[in-house]
């Protein structure tokens, strides 16, 4: 997909983030929008903003999790726009929790949105992708989907998912010769809110340093990341990383191999030592 012009767009988690940025580059280049989020005002002003630039954008309320909503949806969007273009499977979510204090409730809705959430929105689209005659499906995994890390096996559970999916995906479109282009986006930290709507750091930490923390670290703005992404689909890249830290933790797990897991568990426990004297995580002792 070489433009995007006059193209059917249809993204999720559009109401923040990586979502409403790409929404807003692809508005100026005259893409016609179906966005979706959980957060029905947070998106009705991302389409809001899109129409100012001349864009046609609808904002639909879609929790990804939901087979049924999402089935919903994609007839919705059909029926509204007549075709679909491209998809961007972006929605997503935060849980920091060992495996041992995971409870299965957070487990089974981290799951949903982050790995069932993308396999909904791709099969339901996919043959309207198909008929289209020019399609792309962009899945957004996650740093975490090339290194594991302690805290986050759930989220590193749902991202390496998405990448074994998407990459799966892509050589399928190839085999049966399909006019899809499939792209696996790996993003570093992003300054979005992710942080901020996390489930399980309040029981390890004080939510709002650690909020405040993660926006000093997060080294890439959303705007930069939704230009890689755009430019990646241009050049129809099986893989996008974006940011330094996550073309350096690509690097680490080539070169290293598995061996990172011995080499980044001490750091883990460093960090958690010095996250505990400045205050971000609890002590474990009163």
């Amino acid at each position: 997909m070489r433009t995007f012009s006059n193209k059917v767009v249809a993204i999720t988690g559009a109401g923040s983030g990586i979502g409403r940025a790409l929404a807003l580059q692809l508005a100026a280049e005259g893409s016609r929008l179906a966005l979706s989020d959980v957060n029905i005002d947070g998106v009705s002003e991302t389409a809001a903003q899109c129409q100012s630039l001349g864009s046609l954008a609808r904002a639909y309320k879609l929790d990804v999790a939901d087979r049924e909503a999402f089935k919903d949806h994609c007839s919705a969007v059909i029926e509204d726009f007549g075709s679909v273009n491209m998809l961007v499977n972006n929605a997503g979510v935060a849980l920091g929790a060992d495996v041992l204090d995971m409870n299965w409730e957070d487990f089974d809705w981290l799951m949903g949105v982050n790995f069932w959430g993308v396999a909904n929105g791709t099969k339901l689209f996919l043959p309207k992708l198909i008929e289209s005659g020019d399609g792309h499906v962009v899945n957004v995994s996650s740093v975490f989907g090339l290194m594991a890390i302690p805290s986050q096996s759930a989220y590193n559970a749902a991202k390496f998912a998405v990448r074994g999916f998407t990459e799966a995906l892509r050589q399928e479109m190839k085999i049966e010769r399909h006019p899809v282009g499939v792209t696996c986006v790996h993003p570093g930290g992003i300054k979005t809110n992710i942080a901020r709507n996390a489930r399980g750091v309040e029981a390890i930490g004080d939510l709002g340093k650690m909020v405040e923390h993660f926006d000093r670290i997060a080294l890439t703005t959303p705007e930069r990341a939704a230009s890689a992404i755009l430019k990646g689909v241009r050049h129809n890249k099986p893989r996008v990383l974006i940011g330094p830290d996550a073309r350096g933790f690509d690097v680490i797990t080539r070169v290293v191999g598995p061996r990172y897991q011995d080499i980044n568990a001490p750091l883990a426990r460093l960090g958690y030592a010095i996250g505990r004297k400045s205050g971000l995580l609890r002590s474990e002792t009163p």
